[in-house]
């Protein structure tokens, strides 16, 4: 079974890890369609818990009576008002399983197949949950927040009229692991403070005097670019960067596994073919297509190898590394943390395992399950996994996350002083040649 596999959060804040069906279904547009009909919405229903059923790739589903779901969410179908609250249902069931890359999508949250342009605009700030804060990690320069005075370590307080608090308390009973809470929450805070381009949003944010300030901040477009549709995995917002820091070592960051990336990827890596060492920074990257893990492996890699392995319900898969002409074979550093998922931690385990890569900053979120799109009667996608992943030695990465050989922790104090201290260490381990630490686990 050869299937061209996905990794990649959407609006979960996850990577699915997906493949597309051999005859893909047109993707609904973002304006909402109207509300389907009672009978419709029963199909839907049929469609995601049979195919559960039918293609999970664990036919015990890890413990859960799957029949007895049914039994406990249907009669919930037929009293609901609107797709909206059917979809709400469907995803409570699916997280019965306790698994990443089971996910509802609703058809306004897709994008136009033809979009140009990302469906939506920023201020310019990366944001994690740290020590249980909303912590900003990044600011783009010459962006709103940067022109605001606005600094890598301020804590976001308030969005508009909403405390964080009580967007916190949303997920207080969930049942998920801390570390996909910590990542959906960061994803909840920062989608509201993003949104159309040219309009304005308020934030509340603590200073480095921990002294509460708000400004009004306009969206901006956002400076990257869109992927096209890849069968019913939908078009994708795009970031790459790729420069040499001091001392002539190559940095290559980029937002998301996407094949229009592919190639700038292979063009950096040539050209860095002098470089002392590359770090790949994937931080906060939610994955998306899986087979680019092999491909840009093949870049770096001296013989014949595999990243490791996804199986199926029946049969399994590897992801078979083939050395490309004149890999790089110099030290390389991947940068990772808890919003790394899916393909970044096929990547990362992967290169860490077979002894290429040393990994550096913090545990990644745990969620990496193959899985595929498929379009539902009501119009909205319906992503689900069919297959686990191991790694080349056998370690089962979903709940468990890359534990980086090196760990390196945000904190805000560093970040106020401007220090971005997982970048620092990764440089530090290229100069020291990149893989004589001492492995922890």
């Amino acid at each position: 079974m050869k299937r061209l596999l996905l990794i990649a959060l959407l609006a979960t804040g996850l990577a699915p890890f997906a493949a597309p069906q051999s005859k893909p279904a047109p993707v609904v547009g973002a304006v909402p369609s109207p509300d389907a009909s009672i009978e419709v919405r029963q199909r839907s229903f049929d469609v995601v818990w049979r195919t559960v059923k039918e293609k999970h790739f664990d036919p015990t589903f890890g413990g859960v009576d799957w029949d007895k779901v049914r039994a406990q969410y249907e009669p919930q179908v037929a009293a609901v008002k609107s797709d909206a609250e059917l979809y709400a249902i469907l995803q409570k069931m699916l997280g019965e399983l306790h698994q990443s890359h089971f996910n509802i999508i609703p058809p306004e949250a897709i994008v136009e197949d033809d979009a140009k342009e990302p469906p939506t605009g920023g201020v310019g700030i990366s944001l994690s949950i740290v020590d249980g804060l909303a912590l900003i990690t990044r600011v783009e320069p010459e962006s709103a927040a940067a022109r605001a005075g606005i600094r890598s370590g301020f804590v976001v307080r308030k969005v508009d009229q909403t405390p964080v608090e009580e967007i916190a308390a949303r997920f207080a009973k969930s049942t998920e692991r801390p570390a996909m809470i910590r990542l959906r929450l960061a994803r909840t805070i920062l989608a509201r403070i993003n949104g159309k381009p040219g309009t304005a949003v308020r934030v509340a944010f603590a200073d480095e005097r921990n002294r509460t300030q708000e400004v009004t901040l306009e969206r901006q477009r956002l400076n990257g670019e869109m992927s096209p549709r890849f069968g019913n995995f939908p078009a994708q917002y795009t970031e790459f960067e790729a420069k040499r820091l001091a001392g002539g070592i190559g940095y290559i960051r980029f937002n998301i596994f996407v094949m229009p990336l592919m190639e700038r990827i292979r063009s950096a890596i040539r050209s860095m073919k002098d470089a002392p060492g590359i770090i790949f920074d994937i931080r906060g990257n939610p994955g998306g297509l899986g087979g680019m893990s092999s491909g840009i492996a093949g870049l770096l890699a001296r013989e014949q190898t595999s990243l490791g392995r996804m199986t199926l319900r029946s049969g399994y898969q590897n992801f078979a590394v083939f050395p490309q002409k004149d890999p790089y074979t110099g030290p390389l550093v991947i940068l990772i943390e808890g919003g790394s998922a899916s393909t970044s931690e096929v990547f990362s385990a992967g290169m860490q395992e077979i002894g290429r890569a040393v990994i550096v900053g913090e545990r990644s979120v745990g969620a990496a399950l193959p899985s595929v799109f498929e379009k539902l009667p009501t119009g909205a996608l319906f992503q689900y996994a069919i297959a686990d992943f191991r790694t080349p030695k056998g370690t089962l990465i979903e709940g468990r996350g890359v534990i980086p050989d090196l760990e390196v922790k945000l904190s805000r104090e560093t970040l106020l002083r401007g220090r971005d201290i997982q970048l620092d260490a990764a440089i530090r381990q290229i100069k020291r040649s990149g893989f004589n630490i001492e492995r922890t686990h």
